[in-house]
């Protein structure tokens, strides 16, 4: 069931990039927002996850902790984050539990990859309801960032 704004945020455990667990409830008291991408090392995933880099001041600035999640290994990504410079950071959803939980699986990719993260978008609030969900099913579109700038800016 597709996750909406007023839902609790479905909790999770995953290692980051660096192989630190990484608990959404420790979040609790921050804003979060999830961003859930196909893969590294592709061009639309390179250039959204890149424009959250870019404009890391702003999230930052309206007290949001911004997090990439992927079914990629930890391995995979701890390379993508050093060569593109993320400053933020990649949990490997590798088994997939948190993607199927948020309901972002596309059943079929691209060449026969079954089981990959769809490109979505959630902000969670500080008390960890969901205020902004955004899943795409076109792989080559980015999420609304302006809409989810002011998502963070109307629960401050």
């Amino acid at each position: 069931m597709a996750i909406q704004p007023g839902d609790q945020a479905p909790n999770f455990t995953l290692r980051d990039s660096e192989k630190n667990k990484v608990t959404l409830s420790d979040h609790q008291g921050k804003n979060v927002v999830l961003l859930f991408f196909p893969l590294a090392f592709t061009g639309t995933c390179t250039k959204e996850l890149c424009l959250v880099r870019d404009n890391h001041n702003i999230y930052d600035a309206l007290d949001a902790k911004v997090f990439g999640i992927s079914v990629d290994s930890l391995h995979a990504l701890d390379k993508y984050k050093k060569e593109q410079n993320l400053n933020f950071p990649l949990l490997s959803d590798f088994n997939r539990h948190v993607s199927t939980a948020y309901d972002t699986i596309y059943e079929h990719f691209f060449n026969d990859m079954d089981g990959v993260s769809k490109r979505s978008a959630f902000v969670i609030d500080k008390k960890g309801i969901v205020r902004y969900a955004e899943v795409l099913e076109n792989a080559l579109e980015i999420p609304d960032f302006d809409a989810i700038q002011e998502c963070l800016k109307e629960i401050n």
